[in-house]
């Protein structure tokens, strides 16, 4: 299996591309703060799944990896936040973000939750 065959790794990619089109939008003053910001941490969060996804012969490093990612994932929806109260995207656009983002985060957690499912070596002590 490759890592972008990996569910969370698909929809986190996809999110991170929905954000990017729409982020092209976003005023000119914005572009090195909040665009800058949501792009670099949406793409952080599937960069970090395919990290994890080769690190897999050490849990602890797999575990790590997915962590980041995780967190890499609450960052984004703070800054789609800030996109929704400085009036740059619409409610039902945060909200069909948000909802996208939560469901990246679950399988995330998931993964986390259950690393001898992705090829995890349990048995494999880390070093």
């Amino acid at each position: 299996m490759r890592f972008q065959d990996l569910l969370a790794y698909r929809k986190s990619f996809n999110l991170a591309m929905e954000i990017f089109h729409l982020s092209k939008h976003f005023p000119k003053e914005e572009t090195y703060s909040l665009t800058d910001q949501v792009r670099r941490s949406s793409r952080s969060v599937c960069a970090n799944i395919s990290e994890a996804y080769r690190k897999r012969l050490y849990p602890k490093h797999f575990t790590s990896k997915l962590t980041d990612s995780d967190a890499e994932n609450s960052e984004t929806q703070t800054w789609l936040e800030f996109s929704l109260h400085c009036e740059y995207i619409s409610k039902e656009t945060y909200n069909n973000l948000m909802t996208e983002s939560s469901e990246v985060g679950k399988l995330i957690n998931y993964m986390i939750q259950n690393p001898g499912k992705f090829g995890c070596n349990q048995k494999t002590s880390d070093q």
